[in-house]
C-alpha cells in the first residue's frame, strides 16, 4: 500500500511538472510567433529570420511557393529593405507537442490583406531554444465557394 501511494505521488509530480513545462513552453512559443509576425509587420529582417532554424521552410499561398531559408531570405530582403513586408494578425492559436517535448506543432487564424488565412507550423527545440522550422500559409476558402474558385484559377 505504501509503495502504491509513493508510485501515485511520483506520477502526479511527474505529470504536474510536465504540465507546467508545457504551459511555460506554450507561453514562450506564443511570444516567439507573435514577435515573428511583428518583425514582419515592422520590416525587421534580422529579428524575423533569427527565430527560424537553419533548415526552415516557408510555404506561401501561390503554387510553387516552397522556400528554403536562404531562398526565402533572398525573396524577402527587398521588401524588408523598403520598410514594408506584411502584417498578419494572429488569433485562435493551438499547440500540440511531440511526446519527447522537443517538437511543437501549431495552427493559427490570421487576419491579412488577403482576408482570412491560416498558418500552421512546426517549432523545434535546438540547444535549449525554440526555432521555427516550418510555416505554411494558406488562404481560407469556404467549401461552397470552391467551384467558382477553381474556374477563376483556370482563367
Amino acid at each position: 500500500m505504501k509503495n502504491s501511494f509513493f508510485g501515485f505521488l511520483f506520477l502526479l509530480l511527474a505529470f504536474t511538472g510536465k504540465a507546467q513545462s508545457t504551459l511555460k513552453d506554450v507561453h514562450s512559443l506564443d511570444q516567439i510567433i507573435d514577435n515573428w509576425h511583428i518583425a514582419a509587420a515592422q520590416a525587421k529582417f534580422e529579428p524575423y529570420f533569427s527565430v527560424t532554424s537553419a533548415d526552415f521552410v516557408f510555404l506561401g499561398t501561390a503554387p510553387g511557393e516552397r522556400w528554403t531559408k536562404p531562398e526565402f531570405m533572398a525573396f524577402c530582403k527587398p521588401y524588408f529593405e523598403k520598410g514594408k513586408a506584411w502584417d498578419f494578425k494572429p488569433s485562435n492559436r493551438h499547440w500540440q507537442f511531440a511526446a519527447n517535448g522537443t517538437v511543437a506543432y501549431f495552427d493559427e487564424d490570421l487576419a491579412t490583406w488577403m482576408e482570412g488565412c491560416r498558418g500552421s507550423g512546426i517549432c523545434v527545440l535546438q540547444n535549449g531554444e525554440w526555432k521555427i522550422a516550418y510555416y505554411n500559409l494558406t488562404v481560407l476558402i469556404e467549401n461552397e465557394k470552391i467551384k467558382p474558385f477553381i474556374k477563376l484559377r483556370k482563367q
